[in-house]
């Protein structure tokens, strides 16, 4: 008698399990198709194809800048990479580095790539937009070993660096023509470079600025729930206490990588705490605050400690999220955005790198 249950319980757990698997394997084509219907409408709406540019919206108004600013291209880029990930056999990065280098600038004190089209006109160089473009190649690089990805993230953390002095203590600046405030948002993805950067190198001196900047972040910009603020000015030393998911998001992957490196428990606390807290905060009646870039930030640091730790609930949400967005949040001609008419292409590149990284997991 017991043996009949035995089986019967193990041929129930076996088409569970069966259909479970197929659940995934059909969530996973959703979000390809996704992808590929969002990646088709950049294409279609936001690409310059004879400039080898992109549009910052759909609809470019009389008076506002004919291309796009380099920030929606640091979303771009890595979507692209997440793209070249789930379909190894296209090339999705190529038009995009394409584009960002027409944005390179070589002033003193070394190169680096401003915030406008450098052809038509000068702009001011952010260091967090150049930080991104690096996080995307330094994973482009570990994917496919070529060089040329590691030497524009060299490039870019030997640009990021001269925005380092000791004033509130040291921490690297946002903007490199206004010295007026040090950023979560500028510490956070170097200190993800300079992890990366170990990692692939093994030279002391990038675990040594992780580890400065870490602690500048941790000392001066962390507030008591484990969220982080949003900068500190300079030279008042003023708090700025907006909360944001992609600070949130920089952090967390920091201490997940840290873990990684040095296998010292404490990181892995302290990641548990920032996810657990970035939810709680952020995650409300049921969708995500901020816009889908700073969420996709977030996510990567989530994915991240969902591969060290395997709990389900640092990704969970975000499901929920991406399908709600894909329900409510997309227009007749497939273009995502919150309710405004006019539909940015940051957005777009969010929700590709969005439904990627959720398609890995399944």
């Amino acid at each position: 008698m017991i043996r009949v249950i035995v089986k019967k319980l193990f041929f129930i757990s076996s088409i569970l399990v069966a259909v479970s698997t197929s659940l995934q394997a059909q969530s996973k084509e959703i979000y390809k198709e996704r992808m590929n219907a969002i990646n088709k409408n950049i294409y279609k709406h936001f690409y310059d194809s004879v400039n080898g540019l992109y549009y910052e919206t759909n609809n470019v108004k009389p008076g506002e800048k004919k291309h796009s600013y380099l920030w929606p291209l640091c979303a771009l880029i890595q979507a692209a990479n997440e793209e070249e990930v789930l379909f190894p056999s296209k090339e999705f990065m190529p038009p995009v580095m394409k584009a960002i280098r027409q944005y390179q600038i070589n002033v003193p004190p070394v190169p680096a790539y401003q915030s406008y089209v450098t052809k038509e006109e000068k702009d001011s160089r952010f260091y967090d937009d150049n930080q991104w473009i690096a996080i995307a190649c330094l994973d482009a690089y570990n994917r496919t070993k070529k060089d040329s990805y590691l030497n524009v993230a060299k490039e870019i953390y030997r640009f990021m660096m001269t925005g380092f002095d000791t004033l509130s203590g040291g921490g690297l600046y946002w903007k490199e023509d206004e010295k007026t405030s040090k950023n979560t948002c500028s510490n956070g993805p170097g200190i993800i470079i300079a992890l990366q950067l170990y990692k692939i190198t093994h030279q002391q001196n990038y675990l040594d600025t992780a580890l400065v900047l870490y602690k500048w972040v941790n000392a001066n910009l962390q507030s008591p729930t484990g969220l982080f603020y949003d900068n500190k000015k300079i030279p008042s030393l003023k708090i700025d206490s907006a909360f944001y998911t992609y600070n949130a998001g920089t952090m967390l992957q920091s201490n997940v990588l840290l873990y990684d490196i040095t296998k010292e428990k404490k990181y892995l606390r302290e990641a548990e705490r920032i996810a657990s807290a970035a939810k709680q905060h952020f995650y409300r009646n049921h969708k995500l605050a901020d816009n889908y870039w700073f969420n996709a930030v977030l996510l990567r640091g989530e994915v991240a400690l969902y591969k060290t730790d395997r709990y389900k609930s640092h990704i969970q949400f975000f499901i929920e999220d991406a399908n709600r967005i894909w329900k409510e949040e997309k227009n007749s001609e497939g273009l995502v955005g919150k309710k405004d008419k006019r539909k940015r292409l940051i957005d777009q590149a969010a929700m590709i790198e969005i439904y990627a990284r959720l398609a890995e997991l399944k």
